[in-house]
């Protein structure tokens, strides 16, 4: 009989070979690799294959996904170094202050819009949408997932316009959206509890940004320093490795600071790494290049793994699927209209004023965290529909946002000639 360490084993096995058997077929239908992948997840995820009750062949329940866990968590950190990386003086000389502008306001205003639509429907139909789930629902649609944006500028060699606003702006994002989430959240919470802590609304996600950032740029100059003792690319690459993979770790602790206490933010954390390391070390732009051979294993599994997690049971219930419709198409559209606006008011061109907003609809980790924050939070009719209108959006938006990213960067130009690995 198989232990559970072999059975663990195996199911990494067939993530990677499914995940790339299934990319001949995404070839096909011209899909980017990072939808294949996290389709090959839903397949072995507890919905489909995992039915059948056959541990190995697929995941036959969610904690069995939880359990690696921890290869997703550091396949997030080499992203977030990633994105880090494109955080270069020179380019933050050139696009900072727009990339500021534009992220704050598309998150800013994918949350109002959802508000809006979401109270609306509340004062008409209020045993459907609560003000609390309204305003925590609002609060969610800032967030937009990095990963998948990332994956699909590498496969396709994205470059230009819209590619160079665009990283800027989803690494942005994360801490922007931590902090509308503080906000909104802390109202819907007052609402249920009749008490409300500004000061905790307020400093609490800032102390959280601020500590991230803090322990990212520490690592980073630790980093730097370590890198003189060893003169091989391949012992420089190792000592990467093990930064990105040790701050992940302290990502994972949970700090108190006078009256407050709170956790990192891993996203925040090994941004700031890659950001910092790629301004102070001569080495960084040869260093990543082979990291990101190194890491492509890593990334699949980390998509794999996320299929896994889509639960297909929300379309089981109408009132999720209705509301979740809902929360799609107006999160859609305040992305697409906050990006436009404050590209244009910002001058920038026009291919990106017109195509930047659409590739800003994957939704992901951040989401799902913040859902199940509210889930534990809030009562438990709120707290599951939230929960499951998250997922249902994030079901959307990871299997389709990834292509409207990738056509997007066609029609602006970024993507210019397209070969299928």
């Amino acid at each position: 009989m198989l232990n559970p360490q072999m059975l663990d084993l195996f199911l990494i096995t067939w993530a990677l070979f499914a995940g790339l058997l299934m990319t001949r077929i995404g070839n096909i239908f011209r899909l980017p690799d990072v939808t294949s992948f996290l389709v090959v997840g839903v397949i072995i995820g507890p919905s489909v294959l995992g039915r059948l009750g056959i541990r190995g062949l697929g995941f036959t329940s969610y904690e069995e996904v939880e359990e690696l866990s921890i290869i997703s968590d550091v396949a997030l950190g080499f992203i977030a170094f990633s994105i880090g990386n494109e955080f270069k003086l020179k380019t933050l000389a050139k696009i900072g202050k727009k990339a500021f502008i534009i992220a704050t306001m598309e998150a800013v205003m994918a949350s109002i819009l959802v508000d809006i639509v979401l109270i609306i429907i509340h004062f008409n139909f209020p045993n459907i949408v609560t003000m609390p789930m309204a305003l925590t629902l609002g609060a969610i649609a800032a967030a937009t997932a990095p990963a998948a944006t990332l994956m699909v500028i590498k496969q396709y060699k994205a470059k230009g316009k819209v590619t160079e606003i665009l990283l800027p702006v989803v690494a942005l994002d994360d801490a922007i959206c931590l902090m509308v989430f503080a906000v909104s959240f802390g109202i819907a919470q007052s609402m249920v509890k009749g008490t409300t802590n500004i000061i905790n609304l307020i400093v609490e996600p800032m102390m959280q940004i601020s500590v991230s950032l803090f322990i990212g740029f520490i690592a980073a100059i630790a980093l730097t320093f370590l890198e003189q003792y060893f003169k091989s690319h391949s012992n420089r690459l190792i000592l990467i490795i093990a930064s990105i993979i040790l701050t992940v770790a302290f990502a994972k602790i949970t700090f108190k600071l006078g009256g407050f206490s709170g956790s990192f933010s891993p996203l925040l954390v090994c941004m700031m790494l890659g950001t910092t390391f790629c301004n102070i070390c001569p080495l960084a732009d040869d260093l990543m290049e082979r990291a990101d051979f190194w890491c492509k294993p890593i990334l699949v599994l980390f998509f794999v793994f996320s299929g896994a997690e889509l639960n297909l049971e929300v379309f089981k219930n109408p009132i999720v699927v209705m509301v979740g419709l809902i929360y799609v198409f107006t999160r859609s559209f305040g992305k697409y209209i906050g990006a436009r606006i404050s590209s244009s008011m910002t001058g920038c061109d026009d291919v990106v004023k017109k195509y930047l907003g659409i590739t800003l609809l994957p939704q992901a980790g951040v989401a799902l965290g913040m859902s199940a924050l509210a889930f534990e939070l809030m009562n438990s009719t709120d707290g599951l529909l939230v929960r499951n209108i998250t997922l249902f959006g994030v079901l959307i938006y990871e299997l389709l946002g990834p292509t409207f990213t990738k056509i997007a960067l066609i029609k602006s130009g970024d993507i210019k000639e397209i070969k299928e690995s």
